[in-house]
């Protein structure tokens, strides 16, 4: 995948600017990299980094120059969601990364379907290392192995290519089952009836006495 971008002579408040015109700012840096400012529309942005994600090398192509990149970071507008501002981490050949990789969840689990049991997914990424231009994109979990209430897919049971390592705990638990929670009947309360006799005598009497004055009162008159 290819990023074609420009760089960037605009920086600090007047990047606002550039985000008007449908541009997003963006800095590259490496290990051996000086960083520097880029440009690059909005548009072929948001559709690179939907396919590549965090953990896909891509070919970002400034002013005609191409470097192997990995988008490091994004900061989005709390609000509208747009993306504000990204970071590209510059790959030299061969170079080994730490990259947190998606996890896709596929297949029934038996524990489900028949016993009635809840999915819980604990983790929804594993950090891994490798060469960038190996890294997988996502990694797959098949819930198919949660037969029973006891069972639980652990980080090392996640297949990874040969020369990938894993960096997350091989123990940490990815995904179980468990039983749904029965919400607890609320208990009915029960009336004091005490003091709703004491309500209605009171009623009664303030009743009475109301129709005692009225008479007084015709009675004067």
């Amino acid at each position: 995948m290819e990023l074609k971008a420009q760089r960037r002579s605009v920086t600090g408040k007047g990047v606002q600017a550039l985000r008007k015109e449908g541009k997003v700012p963006a800095v590259v840096y490496g290990t051996k990299q000086e960083s520097f400012p880029i440009e690059m529309s909005s548009k072929d942005f948001g559709r690179v980094f939907k396919e590549a994600g965090e953990s896909t090398m891509i070919e970002l192509v400034i002013d005609g120059e191409k470097k192997s990149a990995l988008i490091h970071d994004i900061d989005r507008d709390p609000v509208t969601d747009e993306v504000r501002h990204a970071d590209f981490y510059a790959i030299q050949k061969g170079q080994k990364v730490e990259v947190a990789v998606p996890i896709i969840f596929s297949g029934e689990a038996p524990a489900v379907k028949e016993l009635g049991a809840n999915i819980i997914k604990v983790l929804h990424e594993i950090e891994v290392e490798g060469e960038a231009s190996r890294l997988p994109h996502t990694v797959s979990v098949d819930v198919s192995a949660l037969v029973t209430l006891e069972s639980y897919i652990s980080a090392k049971d996640i297949a990874l290519p040969d020369d990938v390592r894993l960096i997350t705990a091989p123990d940490e638990m990815v995904a179980t089952v468990a039983l749904p929670e029965e919400e607890p009947e609320e208990p009915v309360a029960t009336p004091d009836m005490e003091s709703i006799g004491i309500s209605e005598e009171r009623g009664k009497k303030e009743d009475e006495g109301s129709e005692g004055t009225a008479s007084t009162e015709k009675t004067e008159a």
